[in-house]
């Protein structure tokens, strides 16, 4: 099956199999206010946080994820499963029971992505990939950092940060997306304070994330 014909039935089958689910809640509590000053205290605070989250090499998280694209979009369950620099990222319809699976490595960008009808695909770049396939233009080699609200890599540039009064990212800008932290889970248990919703848009390219449960070490 030829890649032109590949990417509008596939973008079909998304749209039709990821509206089958609950879409991802509304924002319940106030986003936290962005600040001119940062307190000193508040820095040191974010800084530690930073040091903690980036000192954390297997990771990940499973939680709700709505995708659209002009007209065209849904959503669905997200996995994420983050070793080292690989990772698996799992997105499921449970109506339909329809998956599909993208597998990387943020250091090579090698991707490969499972669950189209004409069986699986690799590419050197799996943002090239998942975008030849599906149309979507998502960073996927970033997001490991954006979703726990990081700065992406020197490559995609320093961007600008707003943040809250607790020095954490309240809206951040890299690679021409606007990425928000509406809320957070607090620190517990030796774990640093990591994203529960985000939302990100580039363009008519939009994602918003929540995050049900973070996990450390490899699943």
């Amino acid at each position: 099956m030829s890649v032109s014909t590949i990417r509008p039935l596939l973008l079909v089958a998304v749209t039709l199999a990821l509206s089958a689910c609950t879409t991802v809640g509304r924002q319940k509590t106030p986003a936290p206010a962005v600040v001119t000053t940062v307190s000193a205290e508040a820095a040191a605070a974010e800084t530690a946080r930073v040091d903690a989250v980036r000192s954390a090499a297997d990771w990940n998280f499973q939680g709700r994820v709505a995708v659209s694209k002009g007209k065209d979009g849904g959503s669905g369950r997200i996995d994420w499963k983050q070793e080292g620099q690989r990772y698996v990222v799992e997105l499921s319809a449970p109506v339909t029971r329809q998956s599909w699976k993208l597998s990387g490595d943020t250091h090579h960008e090698a991707g490969r992505l499972e669950g189209l009808a004409g069986g699986p695909r690799e590419g050197e770049d799996a943002q090239a990939l998942l975008l030849e396939a599906t149309g979507w233009d998502i960073p996927v080699n970033q997001l490991p950092d954006w979703v726990r609200g990081l700065v992406a890599g020197d490559s995609a540039g320093p961007g600008k940060i707003d943040r809250d009064a607790d020095g954490r990212p309240r809206r951040m800008q890299q690679m021409g997306w606007v990425i928000q932290y509406l809320d957070w889970y607090p620190a517990e248990a030796g774990r640093p304070a990591l994203p529960r919703r985000v939302e990100a848009v580039n363009g008519d390219a939009k994602v918003r994330l929540l995050v049900d449960q973070w996990g450390q070490g490899a699943p």
